[in-house]
């Protein structure tokens, strides 16, 4: 799959119209073979991605041809269990991998995190010839967008989409929003409720007549991430594509690996903002006149303030590592007492990942002074993407989840914003 220059420059956010699918891959994605590999492959991705991240952004140019040199990579993979051919990587590295690619464009790693959510769910609730196929699918590089959420339901839990079964079909009726990588993808995973009432996701071919997805994501953040609504309408898809969601409903790392996903790509955020900070400070900021310095890095309240920035990413970051740690043990001996630790340990990292991504985004302009805030920059995404991203799921939950943990024994509820 290629992508013209003249075709990336034509394809923008916001639009009424439905887009169409993108071709299927003609040859195989590469495969992982392990977790160095993996962080070593998202390196060299990241800095194709950061070349073009803030005129994207500025443009509102989804990332045609980035997004298929990602899943090319083999990078939307490496949590494809190995029996399944996958590299089965430790959880703290694939936080790690989407990390450096949010710190390059924290949209492009968006676009990823329900597909890797998804993979997850193959692994626990498939069965046995679903994982072969949609694993299978994966690992020649076709990518899950999403369709969960719905702008007017009640709660983001509560879903008015439905599919009801017709001989060996699925027919799905429906509207969703908030469909983050439903434009680019080749298969449109939908959540949808059963004529028994159970929810299930039905995984839908992109291309599959009755379903529309519509370009009109507006957020001043997170601009380019694939997303906006997606009409379902009649869409029948094969009822072996229908696969029960039951991670919920036992102890499962279901949860945490949603979770730790999107505080990767706030700590990416945060990490791309205190870079552009320290680099703007080093080249064009001036020092303040009372500082009595030469250059704006040798003013003493700069540097404090850099360090102390500094320190509070490397704890996000530490947090963040030791989640994906408690998240594979939690893996491999599911129970109550492992996915509760594994999932308070996640929204300790969410917690900082946030407040940080936030804080170094703000103090960015702060420190680096009125001139970063030329429209030339465009420094200005940094604070828009993480304000706009870390309200995925309310932080002021988890400091009460955290708190009922270790003060009452209690642990969090198990859904996948915790």
């Amino acid at each position: 799959m290629t992508t013209s220059l003249s075709e990336q420059a034509a394809v923008r956010v916001n639009s009424p119209e439905p887009f169409a699918a993108r071709p299927r891959p003609t040859t195989p994605a590469h495969i992982i073979r392990d977790d160095a590999e993996a962080i070593a492959v998202a390196r060299q991705l990241a800095i194709r991605f950061a070349q073009g991240a803030a005129l994207r952004d500025r443009e509102g140019l989804l990332p045609l041809a980035e997004v298929d040199a990602y899943s090319q990579s083999g990078l939307w993979g490496i949590n494809v269990p190995k029996a399944y051919g996958g590299a089965g990587v430790s959880y703290a590295t694939l936080a790690e991998v989407i990390k450096i690619i949010a710190e390059a464009d924290s949209s492009i790693a968006q676009i990823t995190q329900n597909h890797l959510a998804i993979n997850l769910h193959i692994a626990l609730d498939g069965s046995e010839a679903q994982k072969q196929e949609l694993f299978g699918l994966v690992l020649q590089g076709y990518r899950f967008g999403n369709a969960f959420s719905e702008l007017n339901s009640k709660t983001v839990a509560a879903f008015e989409t439905r599919y009801a079964l017709d001989g060996d079909t699925a027919v799905v009726n429906g509207e969703k929003f908030y469909t983050t990588g439903a434009l680019l993808a080749h298969i449109v995973p939908i959540v949808a409720v059963g004529e028994d009432g159970l929810g299930a996701l039905v995984f839908a071919d992109r291309d599959t007549p009755g379903l529309s997805v519509i370009n009109n994501w507006s957020s001043f953040g997170q601009r380019t991430t694939a997303s906006g609504g997606v009409k379902i309408e009649q869409v029948r898809v094969p009822a072996s594509r229908v696969l029960p969601i039951a991670a919920f409903d036992t102890p499962t790392v279901a949860g945490p690996v949603s979770q730790i996903i999107q505080a990767a790509i706030d700590g990416g955020i945060a990490r791309a903002a205190l870079a552009d900070t320290i680099e703007f400070i080093r080249s064009q900021s001036r020092p303040w006149l009372d500082s009595g310095k030469d250059k704006a890095a040798d003013d003493p309240f700069t540097v404090s303030a850099i360090g102390l920035l500094e320190i509070r990413l490397h704890a996000a970051e530490a947090l963040l590592e030791k989640a994906g740690r408690l998240i594979d043990a939690a893996l491999a001996q599911p129970d109550e007492s492992s996915v509760a630790l594994a999932t308070v340990a996640t929204a300790e990292a969410k917690v900082l990942t946030t407040e940080i991504a936030i804080e170094a985004s703000n103090k960015l302009f702060e420190l680096a002074g009125t001139r970063a805030t030329l429209i030339a920059h465009n420094l200005d995404r940094h604070w828009r993407n993480a304000r706009v991203h870390t309200l995925h799921d309310p932080v002021r939950w988890k400091y009460f989840h955290i708190g009922n943990y270790y003060l009452n024994h209690i642990a969090p509820p198990r859904h996948p914003w915790n």
